[in-house]
């Protein structure tokens, strides 16, 4: 069997393997093959077994273990390190003064039936990194979810949070925005809590009955303004090697300057239970079994202190290549974080056993004598929690390595059981629905497409999900599945908005329980191989999906691309700041005539007064008229793009086809304007970005949508005509290489 396959991958190689698709359904079928599910539990099991977080000896532990597979198989790898700054905790204490003495916080307790939670000597206690050390007493205000409209529904019951503590539950949007909007809005230190509503009991059993969020499980992370840049706070846009030139830390804009922690449902409980003032409305009452209030006045105190230990840290990253055979200097680039926040078995190392088993099964084909057409390079990251700092940094040492060579960046994180999903560059979006459609799902057998599809069609049949139109339009035609844009959160960010490269984020998710143990000290072997992927078949097919991705476009005689999908959705994104523009003019005219009726006054409870919401400048037309034509142009020359390469692309002369293929590997790269975004000038590309307000969630056209958003005028107005020359230089791009065919 191995002599047979080397044949057929010599002949495939020879005849540009993706031109002969039996050839490739070979390498792919013995790519599966090699795809051990038992192996992936072993290198969990392994990767999992102590605390890994960065600076800790199991981290580096692994890192070196993850080297030594990758040689084994038979890849040229090595580890790069960086020096970051990475707090972390020396002492924390949280405590209720008044109107009685209750400690609060430490480690989460041992659960029995779990034995790597018998041990957390070893383990960070519970903690955020990058919030700013402080020692404060104070009254508390409980602010909801922490995010603008909450400190907008505060003001108008008139509760002021400045010199006060502010406990938000998790949820909303993103956990670093909690203590900078606290923080913007004066506050003294914030407290970020896990309502049972949002991961625990209201979703199910708690661990470990079930896997659902139990009372004493909380949930650490980073609250780096990552909205800002991610990365080493101290080395913005450049690499943080140990000759890097540094910022201070008082001048790092994206450390925070409160103290703040996490804590768990169950301690806070405490704290609000006992909260006095005005009855907090509905939306903002969670699943403690008590009625939830602002508080704001004296009637309960906390202690919070937090003192760090703020050294620099190292970061191990293991990159990992096999060079191409035909066109080297152009590289596919796969990645996944290893680093965790205790053991981290879902996040991240469910997703990162993936990604050895994909480069083992790669090593596979390398000794039965395939090779790629393209360089394929290899990374697992470190660093990724607290703030992306390993890939951020790798991407900004290499980065013009990267814009030269870079075809693709393919990302993965934690995954689980359930529901496959792609998220990215809409160049790749049938790309991506193809990789779909040849994966069976490990549980039903059907396609992993045949089952977004019909999850799409029974979530807008009202049998629950999440019921997009988007999605379920598509799902009911039976054509591709769009892709979400991407946000941040994950390895990717450097990579697309920093950079402009394409890229896709692969994953699995929605019947699993690993919400319930997110960052937390449960997030562990047990957990995982009991609520979240048993027996890892989830796993094995995320390995199967990103492989062939991998295999795929290393091999192509193109890169796979269809521009027309791109076309469309910024078309459609183009539609949704027209409406936005349009919803909010409506809206400020419509407040503006009942806040002068009096409607707010005449409607309020006399005896629970709340005032009427401020009045802000209405909402001018927006310039977007050189957008539009940017737009319509796009899609025009996208579509004769398309149909052009359909007809004449298979029989390109070599020449030829090594022009187009110049043309087309950077064109993502005339989405990026070198000025940036407003006020955060390191996040680069026009189309896609994460929202200063959602965090982990995209903002599309983001330097129009949020000025729009933001009420800042003048840069709608600006950034319309920007993102209008990006895109005419991207259909220009286009027009060149159908010219070319």
């Amino acid at each position: 069997m191995k002599r047979m396959l080397a044949g057929v991958c010599a002949m495939a190689l020879a005849a540009n393997a993706v031109a002969q698709p039996i050839g490739q359904k070979a390498i792919e079928s013995a790519f599966d093959s090699q795809i051990n599910p038992a192996e992936l539990t072993d290198w969990l099991r392994t990767l999992s077994s102590q605390p890994n977080h960065v600076g800790s000896p199991h981290d580096k532990a692994n890192a070196e273990m993850v080297l030594g597979l990758f040689r084994q198989w038979g890849w040229n790898a090595r580890i790069e390190t960086f020096q970051v700054l990475y707090p972390t905790p020396i002492s924390t204490t949280v405590e209720m003064i008044a109107p009685e003495h209750v400690a609060l916080g430490g480690q989460e307790p041992a659960v029995a039936e779990d034995p790597s939670t018998a041990d957390l000597s070893a383990a960070l206690p519970p903690y955020v990194a990058y919030q700013g050390d402080g020692d404060v007493t104070a009254p508390l205000v409980y602010a909801n979810y922490g995010m603008p409209d909450d400190y907008k529904a505060l003001a108008r019951a008139g509760i002021d949070v400045r010199g006060k503590i502010v406990i938000t539950r998790y949820g909303g949007g993103w956990r670093g925005l909690k203590p900078k909007l606290a923080q913007e809005h004066g506050a003294a230190g914030c407290i970020i809590y896990s309502d049972p509503a949002d991961d625990g009991y209201g979703r199910g059993d708690v661990y470990p009955k079930g896997g659902w969020r139990n009372a004493n499980g909380v949930q650490r992370g980073s609250v780096q303004d990552m909205t800002t840049y991610p990365g080493d706070p101290l080395t913005p846009g450049i690499g943080a090697t140990a000759s890097a030139k540094r910022l201070t830390r008082a001048t790092a804009t994206t450390i925070l300057k409160i103290p703040t922690l996490p804590m768990s449902y169950g301690d806070a409980g405490k704290l609000l239970s006992r909260l006095g003032g005005p009855v907090a409305p509905g939306g903002w009452r969670g699943g403690l079994p008590f009625t939830y209030h602002f508080g704001g006045d004296d009637t309960v105190k906390v202690h919070l202190a937090v003192k760090s230990d703020w050294s620099m840290k190292t970061l191990y990253n293991v990159i990992a290549m096999v060079p191409g055979a035909r066109t080297p200097d152009q590289w596919v680039v796969r990645g996944n974080h290893r680093d965790g926040w205790v053991f981290g078995a879902a996040d991240p190392l469910s997703g990162h056993v993936a990604m050895l088993g994909e480069a083992k099964a790669i090593g596979g084909l390398l000794k039965q004598g395939w090779r790629p057409a393209r360089t394929i390079v290899y990374a697992s990251w470190d660093g990724e929690e607290p703030g992306l700092l390993g890939s951020t940094e790798w991407a900004e040492d290499h980065a013009a390595e990267l814009k030269a060579k870079a075809v693709v960046y393919l990302n993965s994180d934690n995954i689980g059981r359930g529901f496959f999903h792609a998220e990215g560059s809409h160049d790749f979006q049938h790309f991506a629905n193809g990789i779909a459609s040849d994966v069976s799902d490990p549980e039903t057998g059907a396609s992993l497409l045949d089952r977004q599809r019909a999850s799409y069609r029974v979530a807008g049949a009202g049998g629950g999900g999440r019921s997009d139109p988007a999605m379920v339009a598509a799902a009911e035609k039976g054509g591709d599945v769009p892709i979400a844009a991407l946000g941040s959160g994950s390895d990717y960010s450097s990579y697309l908005q920093h950079l402009g490269l394409p890229a896709i984020d692969f994953g699995f998710g929605g019947e699993d329980e690993s919400g319930g143990v997110y960052h937390s000290a449960y997030d562990t072997f047990y957990h995982y191989t009991t609520f979240d992927d048993p027996g890892l078949k989830y796993s094995a097919t995320l390995a199967k999906a990103v492989g062939r991705a991998v295999l795929r476009i290393a091999d192509a005689d193109t890169p796979p691309m269809r521009f027309g999908d791109f076309a469309d959705t910024v078309a459609t994104y183009l539609e949704e700041v027209e409406k936005l523009a349009d919803t909010r003019r409506a809206a400020d005219r419509r407040l503006g005539r009942m806040v002068g009726a009096g409607d707010y006054r005449l409607a309020a409870d006399p005896l629970k007064p709340v005032a009427a919401p401020a009045i802000d400048a209405a909402t001018p037309h927006i310039e977007l008229a050189a957008l539009e034509d940017a737009v319509d142009r796009l899609k025009v020359s996208a579509m004769a793009f398309d149909s052009t390469y359909a007809a004449k692309g298979a029989a390109l002369a070599p020449a030829a086809r090594a022009k187009l293929n110049a043309m087309l590997r950077d064109i993502d790269q005339l989405l990026i304007d070198d000025r940036g975004l407003p006020g955060r000038p390191w996040y680069k590309n026009l189309i896609y970005a994460p929202g200063r307000f959602t965090g982990y969630g995209a903002k599309t056209l983001p330097g129009v949508r949020e000025a729009i958003e933001e009420r800042r005028f003048d840069d709608a107005n600006l950034y319309a005509g920007r993102t209008a020359k990006v895109i005419q230089a991207y259909a220009d791009r286009l027009d060149a290489a159908r010219a070319l065919l």
